[in-house]
């Protein structure tokens, strides 16, 4: 039985904000998995028919899908406690400042280097903060996928029309590789 698990949605939300050839190795570097838990996300991404696996691309109607109808109930946005940490979903690029106003208290990731006091949104896997805050591309489809996580439904529109759009720039990467 195929049970997906958060970080498999993070690698393939990597894959598509490098827009380019990767690697197991890089991948799992890059977004604090190792190795083999990154290959065992890159197979069950396969199985659940979110990868072509002979193309090494992301099934993006797939897993447009999968995000659109399934993640908020499958993979839940948890508040929590107030803390310190890093934005994300309505507080964070692209939804504050182009769609929203910084909320008073705003979604943190916790995290010791947080500089944002507000309340604790569980990440989509453990290590999500550190993977961020060293790719902004991969940080906004994080933050984006919160907002999916545990947004209002006029959050949810506005982050559904910004991955959308993400989506579309991989596609023609992709189609120009074909």
């Amino acid at each position: 039985m195929l049970s997906l698990k958060p970080q498999d949605i993070a690698v393939l939300l990597k894959i598509i904000a490098i827009k380019g050839r990767w690697t197991v190795a890089g991948l799992a570097r890059d977004i604090y998995l190792s190795q083999s838990e990154t290959h065992a996300a890159l197979s069950r991404a396969e199985q659940a028919k979110l990868l072509n696996a002979s193309t090494r691309f992301v099934r993006l109607e797939s897993l447009e899908e999968f995000m659109l109808h399934g993640l908020q109930y499958v993979f839940l946005g948890v508040k929590g406690e107030l803390t310190r940490g890093m934005p994300t979903s309505i507080a964070a690029p692209p939804l504050v400042g182009k769609y929203f106003d910084e909320p008073d208290i705003p979604p943190v990731w916790p995290h010791p280097m947080g500089l944002k006091r507000g309340y604790s949104l569980e990440p989509l896997y453990k290590r999500a903060p550190d993977a961020a805050a060293a790719d902004n591309d991969f940080y906004e489809l994080l933050a984006l996928t919160d907002a999916l996580r545990e947004g209002t439904s006029r959050v949810r529109s506005v982050a559904v029309s910004e991955l959308k759009s993400r989506f579309a720039q991989y596609a023609l990467y992709i189609g120009g590789l074909k």
